[in-house]
């Protein structure tokens, strides 16, 4: 018996001579349009640049739907006019996104100001298995403000969602950039 368990012993070390080699990591690789704007084509109190494939849904009040139909995502856009209630719009758009504090490893801001074009504005990256990724806000300060929350039609899984995020994120960013009050 002692010689048969260390026959068994010896044919363990000795039969595994290969080398092994670890896998290599695998990385995603997604194929996006390439980015074409345009004016927003829908009479608004607001206008600013959308992406050319993105498809428009005009919503009740001045709202409006950007979705991207490939990515299964939108940003959904509400607009309230200011009537000596800035504060409180302000703080009703960053109390929605601290709901996600739950589910985010990290909320970071980053404030827009363009004072030529009177657009005063925060823009919140969530990181994390949060609903919504990135949300904003912009104002003028005395008549309009806008707030926009960016969500994906499935469960969220942030490594998974992470290229759509960075690739809508640019879109946001430019409707920022160039939004005009009318």
């Amino acid at each position: 018996m002692r010689n048969l368990s260390f026959f068994f012993l010896s044919l363990f070390f000795i039969s595994c001579d290969q080398e092994i080699i670890p896998k290599p990591k695998a990385y995603l690789s997604l194929e996006y349009p390439k980015k074409a704007y345009q004016k927003l084509p829908i009479s608004r109190p607001y206008t600013f640049d959308v992406l050319e494939s993105s498809v428009l849904k005009d919503e009740q009040k001045s709202w409006l739907k950007i979705t991207y139909p490939a990515l299964k995502a939108s940003i959904d856009i509400t607009y309230r006019e200011v009537d000596a209630n800035i504060l409180e719009l302000v703080k009703e758009a960053e109390k929605l996104v601290f709901k996600h504090t739950l589910k985010a490893e990290e909320i970071t801001s980053k404030d827009f100001l363009n004072t030529k074009k009177k657009v005063f504005g925060s823009m919140y990256e969530i990181t994390g298995n949060a609903a919504s990724q990135i949300q904003f806000h912009a104002t003028d300060s005395t008549k309009n403000f806008i707030k926009g929350s960016l969500y994906f039609y499935t469960k969220p899984n942030y490594d998974s969602i992470l290229p759509a995020v960075a690739y809508i994120k640019k879109d946001i960013l430019r409707l920022m950039e160039t939004l005009k009050w009318q």
